[in-house]
């Protein structure tokens, strides 16, 4: 996958979407099914993946938008 993938996560202002080595947030939502949906929409339409934190900042979710093998290797 070329791109980075988004990552939906907790934030002190609610949930934000966030990327890899960016310096700020690419929105910040006060519900965390706003910030997925935000995510989701990014991560289609930019062919990459969006993960999905819990609010221990674990990952709970993953859903990839990239061109993917199929079927998957291993």
């Amino acid at each position: 996958m070329a791109g980075k993938p988004v990552h939906t996560v907790p934030h002190e202002d609610g949930w934000a979407n966030t990327r890899p080595d960016a310096d700020k947030a690419s929105g910040v939502f006060n519900t965390k099914a706003e910030a997925q949906d935000a995510g989701k929409t990014i991560a289609k339409n930019q062919g990459v993946e969006h993960i999905i934190h819990k609010q221990d900042g674990t990952i709970g979710e993953k859903n990839s938008y990239g061109n993917d093998p199929f079927p998957p290797k291993g």
